[in-house]
Protein backbone atom coordinates (compact mmCIF):
# COMPACT_ATOMS: atom_id res chain seq x y z
CA UNK A 1 0.00 0.00 0.00
CA UNK A 2 2.81 2.50 0.77
CA UNK A 3 4.27 1.64 -2.75
CA UNK A 4 0.81 2.50 -4.31
CA UNK A 5 0.70 5.90 -2.22
CA UNK A 6 4.56 6.86 -3.40
CA UNK A 7 3.86 5.83 -6.71
CA UNK A 8 0.41 8.21 -6.87
CA UNK A 9 2.45 11.01 -5.39
CA UNK A 10 5.09 10.79 -7.69
CA UNK A 11 3.13 10.91 -10.48
CA UNK A 12 0.79 13.99 -9.35
CA UNK A 13 3.97 15.72 -8.99
CA UNK A 14 5.10 14.91 -12.27
CA UNK A 15 2.12 16.36 -13.87
CA UNK A 16 2.30 18.96 -12.03
CA UNK A 17 5.58 20.13 -13.21
CA UNK A 18 4.93 18.54 -16.79
CA UNK A 19 1.43 20.61 -17.29
CA UNK A 20 1.00 21.05 -21.17
CA UNK A 21 -0.89 23.90 -20.92
CA UNK A 22 1.54 25.73 -18.73
CA UNK A 23 4.97 24.63 -20.91
CA UNK A 24 3.16 25.00 -23.98
CA UNK A 25 1.11 28.21 -23.35
CA UNK A 26 1.39 31.57 -26.17
CA UNK A 27 0.93 33.29 -22.99
CA UNK A 28 4.16 32.14 -21.52
CA UNK A 29 6.02 32.38 -24.75
CA UNK A 30 4.96 36.27 -25.46
CA UNK A 31 6.09 37.16 -22.09
CA UNK A 32 9.57 35.61 -22.20
CA UNK A 33 9.82 36.79 -26.08
CA UNK A 34 8.97 40.44 -24.96
CA UNK A 35 6.13 40.45 -28.49
CA UNK A 36 2.60 40.10 -29.12
CA UNK A 37 2.05 38.88 -32.84
CA UNK A 38 -0.99 39.68 -33.70
CA UNK A 39 -2.49 38.80 -37.32
CA UNK A 40 -4.02 41.18 -39.20
CA UNK A 41 -5.80 41.74 -42.77
CA UNK A 42 -5.00 45.51 -43.50
CA UNK A 43 -7.87 45.96 -45.08
CA UNK A 44 -10.94 46.05 -43.47
CA UNK A 45 -12.18 49.73 -42.79
CA UNK A 46 -12.71 50.99 -40.02
CA UNK A 47 -11.01 48.08 -38.17
CA UNK A 48 -7.69 47.54 -40.30
CA UNK A 49 -6.39 49.76 -42.43
CA UNK A 50 -2.15 49.21 -44.04
CA UNK A 51 -0.71 52.44 -45.26
CA UNK A 52 1.36 50.56 -48.08
CA UNK A 53 3.94 53.78 -48.32
CA UNK A 54 4.97 53.32 -44.80
CA UNK A 55 3.86 49.66 -43.86
CA UNK A 56 1.98 50.89 -41.00
CA UNK A 57 -1.67 49.94 -39.66
CA UNK A 58 -4.77 51.90 -38.39
CA UNK A 59 -7.79 51.10 -37.12
CA UNK A 60 -10.34 49.67 -33.84
CA UNK A 61 -8.19 46.36 -34.16
CA UNK A 62 -4.62 48.12 -34.08
CA UNK A 63 -6.16 50.16 -30.94
CA UNK A 64 -7.36 47.18 -29.32
CA UNK A 65 -4.00 44.97 -29.66
CA UNK A 66 -1.91 47.69 -29.05
CA UNK A 67 -3.33 47.93 -25.66
CA UNK A 68 -3.50 44.40 -25.21
CA UNK A 69 0.48 44.32 -25.57
CA UNK A 70 0.71 47.15 -23.33
CA UNK A 71 -0.95 45.24 -20.65
CA UNK A 72 0.94 42.26 -20.96
CA UNK A 73 4.36 44.42 -21.15
CA UNK A 74 5.62 43.65 -24.48
CA UNK A 75 5.29 45.12 -27.80
CA UNK A 76 3.37 44.38 -30.40
CA UNK A 77 3.94 42.97 -34.04
CA UNK A 78 1.52 42.81 -36.93
CA UNK A 79 1.59 40.27 -39.18
CA UNK A 80 0.24 40.93 -42.55
CA UNK A 81 -2.09 38.06 -43.67
CA UNK A 82 -5.43 37.42 -45.89
CA UNK A 83 -8.71 35.96 -44.98
CA UNK A 84 -8.37 32.87 -46.54
CA UNK A 85 -5.11 32.35 -44.54
CA UNK A 86 -6.22 33.84 -41.29
CA UNK A 87 -6.88 30.77 -39.26
CA UNK A 88 -4.54 28.73 -40.50
CA UNK A 89 -1.96 31.26 -39.76
CA UNK A 90 -3.15 31.44 -35.90
CA UNK A 91 -2.94 27.32 -35.41
CA UNK A 92 0.20 27.16 -37.22
CA UNK A 93 1.71 29.66 -35.03
CA UNK A 94 2.41 32.01 -37.97
CA UNK A 95 0.67 34.68 -34.69
CA UNK A 96 -0.06 34.61 -31.33
CA UNK A 97 -3.91 36.15 -31.96
CA UNK A 98 -5.90 38.03 -34.93
CA UNK A 99 -7.56 40.76 -34.65
CA UNK A 100 -11.63 41.15 -35.05
CA UNK A 101 -13.06 38.14 -36.93
CA UNK A 102 -16.78 37.02 -37.66
CA UNK A 103 -17.49 33.92 -35.52
CA UNK A 104 -18.26 31.06 -37.62
CA UNK A 105 -18.61 27.27 -36.55
CA UNK A 106 -16.45 26.63 -39.32
CA UNK A 107 -13.43 28.78 -37.58
CA UNK A 108 -14.40 27.54 -34.59
CA UNK A 109 -13.61 23.46 -35.94
CA UNK A 110 -9.74 24.71 -35.80
CA UNK A 111 -9.54 27.73 -34.17
CA UNK A 112 -10.42 29.53 -30.67
CA UNK A 113 -12.49 32.12 -30.14
CA UNK A 114 -12.35 34.83 -27.36
CA UNK A 115 -15.25 36.11 -26.01
CA UNK A 116 -17.18 39.34 -28.24
CA UNK A 117 -16.90 42.59 -27.80
CA UNK A 118 -19.37 43.59 -30.29
CA UNK A 119 -21.54 42.67 -32.96
CA UNK A 120 -22.48 43.50 -36.78
CA UNK A 121 -24.91 42.32 -39.64
CA UNK A 122 -24.31 42.36 -43.32
CA UNK A 123 -25.82 44.34 -45.89
CA UNK A 124 -25.78 44.72 -49.53
CA UNK A 125 -24.65 47.84 -51.82
CA UNK A 126 -24.95 48.59 -55.11
CA UNK A 127 -23.67 51.46 -57.41
CA UNK A 128 -26.71 55.12 -57.09
CA UNK A 129 -27.76 54.26 -60.38
CA UNK A 130 -28.81 50.93 -59.54
CA UNK A 131 -30.86 51.84 -56.84
CA UNK A 132 -34.08 51.80 -59.00
CA UNK A 133 -34.31 48.25 -59.45
CA UNK A 134 -32.58 46.80 -56.34
CA UNK A 135 -34.61 47.61 -53.55
CA UNK A 136 -34.44 44.72 -51.24
CA UNK A 137 -33.21 41.28 -50.86
CA UNK A 138 -34.96 39.24 -53.66
CA UNK A 139 -34.11 41.83 -56.21
CA UNK A 140 -30.66 40.53 -55.84
CA UNK A 141 -31.73 36.31 -56.01
CA UNK A 142 -32.15 36.46 -59.82
CA UNK A 143 -30.30 34.85 -62.61
CA UNK A 144 -29.16 37.97 -64.65
CA UNK A 145 -27.71 39.63 -61.34
CA UNK A 146 -23.99 39.33 -60.35
CA UNK A 147 -22.77 39.32 -56.54
CA UNK A 148 -19.38 39.28 -55.23
CA UNK A 149 -17.58 38.63 -52.25
CA UNK A 150 -13.99 37.88 -51.20
CA UNK A 151 -12.64 34.72 -50.60
CA UNK A 152 -12.32 33.21 -46.84
CA UNK A 153 -14.35 35.97 -45.81
CA UNK A 154 -17.75 34.83 -43.77
CA UNK A 155 -19.53 36.75 -46.89
CA UNK A 156 -18.27 33.82 -49.40
CA UNK A 157 -20.28 31.72 -47.59
CA UNK A 158 -23.35 34.28 -47.31
CA UNK A 159 -23.15 35.02 -50.80
CA UNK A 160 -23.89 31.88 -51.65
CA UNK A 161 -26.84 31.00 -49.15
CA UNK A 162 -28.50 34.40 -49.57
CA UNK A 163 -28.56 34.47 -53.64
CA UNK A 164 -28.86 30.92 -54.90
CA UNK A 165 -30.36 32.04 -58.04
CA UNK A 166 -27.78 34.68 -59.40
CA UNK A 167 -24.64 35.03 -60.30
CA UNK A 168 -21.80 34.37 -57.92
CA UNK A 169 -18.20 35.98 -58.21
CA UNK A 170 -15.83 35.65 -55.52
CA UNK A 171 -12.52 37.90 -55.43
CA UNK A 172 -9.17 36.89 -53.96
CA UNK A 173 -7.37 39.05 -51.59
CA UNK A 174 -5.54 41.68 -51.99
CA UNK A 175 -8.38 42.53 -54.78
CA UNK A 176 -11.55 43.09 -52.62
CA UNK A 177 -15.16 42.73 -53.68
CA UNK A 178 -16.54 46.22 -54.09
CA UNK A 179 -14.20 47.02 -56.37
CA UNK A 180 -15.79 45.17 -58.78
CA UNK A 181 -19.28 46.36 -57.99
CA UNK A 182 -16.86 50.02 -58.64
CA UNK A 183 -15.67 48.80 -62.07
CA UNK A 184 -19.20 47.57 -63.34
CA UNK A 185 -18.12 43.61 -63.40
CA UNK A 186 -20.88 42.87 -60.64
CA UNK A 187 -24.18 44.11 -59.74
CA UNK A 188 -23.53 43.98 -56.34
CA UNK A 189 -21.73 43.43 -53.53
CA UNK A 190 -22.39 42.44 -49.43
CA UNK A 191 -20.33 43.05 -46.07
CA UNK A 192 -21.22 44.12 -42.64
CA UNK A 193 -22.28 47.28 -42.25
CA UNK A 194 -19.82 48.81 -40.46
CA UNK A 195 -17.76 48.55 -43.41
CA UNK A 196 -20.94 49.93 -45.66
CA UNK A 197 -20.78 53.07 -43.93
CA UNK A 198 -17.16 53.49 -45.00
CA UNK A 199 -17.42 52.10 -48.40
CA UNK A 200 -19.96 54.24 -48.83
CA UNK A 201 -18.37 57.87 -47.24
CA UNK A 202 -15.32 56.71 -49.50
CA UNK A 203 -17.15 56.01 -52.94
CA UNK A 204 -20.11 58.72 -53.06
CA UNK A 205 -21.17 56.26 -56.03
CA UNK A 206 -22.30 53.42 -54.29
CA UNK A 207 -24.89 53.20 -51.52
CA UNK A 208 -26.20 50.80 -49.19
CA UNK A 209 -29.41 48.69 -50.79
CA UNK A 210 -32.59 49.84 -48.61
CA UNK A 211 -33.40 45.82 -47.43
CA UNK A 212 -36.26 45.83 -44.81
CA UNK A 213 -33.67 44.30 -42.47
CA UNK A 214 -29.58 43.34 -42.49
CA UNK A 215 -29.09 39.53 -42.29
CA UNK A 216 -27.04 37.31 -40.58
CA UNK A 217 -26.17 39.34 -37.31
CA UNK A 218 -22.61 37.91 -35.94
CA UNK A 219 -20.89 38.13 -32.84
CA UNK A 220 -16.91 39.63 -33.44
CA UNK A 221 -14.14 38.53 -31.61
CA UNK A 222 -10.04 37.14 -31.78
CA UNK A 223 -8.96 33.69 -33.43
CA UNK A 224 -6.49 32.19 -30.56
CA UNK A 225 -5.27 28.52 -30.65
CA UNK A 226 -8.06 26.26 -29.76
CA UNK A 227 -6.29 24.14 -27.23
CA UNK A 228 -4.38 26.52 -25.48
CA UNK A 229 -6.67 27.16 -22.66
CA UNK A 230 -4.10 29.41 -20.51
CA UNK A 231 -3.66 32.10 -23.56
CA UNK A 232 -7.78 31.42 -23.83
CA UNK A 233 -8.34 32.86 -20.36
CA UNK A 234 -6.27 35.66 -20.45
CA UNK A 235 -7.58 37.06 -23.22
CA UNK A 236 -10.97 36.49 -21.97
CA UNK A 237 -10.21 38.06 -19.02
CA UNK A 238 -8.92 40.60 -20.39
CA UNK A 239 -11.82 41.47 -22.64
CA UNK A 240 -13.97 40.89 -19.55
CA UNK A 241 -12.01 43.74 -17.52
CA UNK A 242 -11.40 45.99 -20.44
CA UNK A 243 -15.63 46.04 -21.30
CA UNK A 244 -16.52 46.73 -17.55
CA UNK A 245 -14.23 49.55 -17.69
CA UNK A 246 -15.55 51.38 -20.64
CA UNK A 247 -12.58 50.73 -23.08
CA UNK A 248 -14.48 49.00 -25.88
CA UNK A 249 -17.45 51.74 -25.65
CA UNK A 250 -14.42 54.54 -25.93
CA UNK A 251 -13.00 52.23 -28.90
CA UNK A 252 -16.55 52.50 -31.12
CA UNK A 253 -17.18 55.81 -30.58
CA UNK A 254 -13.38 56.88 -31.54
CA UNK A 255 -13.55 54.75 -35.01
CA UNK A 256 -17.76 55.30 -35.18
CA UNK A 257 -18.82 51.30 -34.80
CA UNK A 258 -22.31 50.60 -33.63
CA UNK A 259 -20.96 48.49 -30.13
Amino acid sequence: MKHLKFAALALLGFLMVNTPADAASRLNEILSGGVLRVGTTGDWNPMTMKDPATNSYKGYDIDMMTELAKDLGVKVEFVATDWKTLVSGVVSNKYDITGSASISMKRAKVAGYSPSYFSLATVPLTLKKNLGKFKDWGDLDKPDVTVAATLGTTQEQQVKQFFPNAQKKIIEAPARDFQEVLAGRADAHITSNVEAGKLVEKYPQMAVVPVMEARARTPIAMLLPQSDQVWLNYVSHWIKLKTERGFFNKLAAKWQIAN
